[in-house]
């Protein structure tokens, strides 16, 4: 992104950030820890220590995304943008994919065991014993 892009998308996010709370010293720096992180698919933890401490950066992540600021962000910049219209996303949790890609095992879910475990006795009762006799010894 150019200098102005830069300018132009802090703008908006600082515009779009709750009016409580202590002001971050780097919202730029914040930003590109979180692009780094949805580009590189790592994990919080492997975050180069350029961007700061990694629970630092995922506090302030998870605490904004539940004031919902990020979808305000991109509803902004999205009604800015004259080709946001052109543009669809989707995410992994709409997408289905056959069994196999998970490697689940294929065929019937019933066991012949379960249906004839149902249909016998229970064993962990004991069987009723009858009462000793006495039997005369010969």
């Amino acid at each position: 992104m150019t200098e102005q892009d830069w300018t132009h998308t802090l703008a908006v996010f600082r515009a779009c950030l709750p009016r409580r709370g202590r002001k971050a010293t780097d919202d730029r720096l914040f930003l590109e820890a979180l692009h780094f992180f949805s580009v590189e698919n790592v994990r919080w933890r492997a975050l180069p220590e350029r961007f700061g401490l990694w629970n630092s950066v995922w506090k302030r992540f998870d605490r904004l995304s539940q004031a919902g600021v990020f979808e305000a962000f991109f509803d902004t910049l999205a009604s800015m943008s004259d080709t946001a219209h052109l543009v669809q996303m989707f995410d992994s949790t709409i997408v289905r994919a056959h069994v196999s890609a998970a490697g689940a095992k294929g065929g019937s879910t019933d066991k012949p065991s379960v249906a004839l475990a149902a249909a016998s006795p229970r064993r962990s009762m004991p069987s009723p014993t009858l009462p000793a006799t006495s039997s005369p010894l010969i």
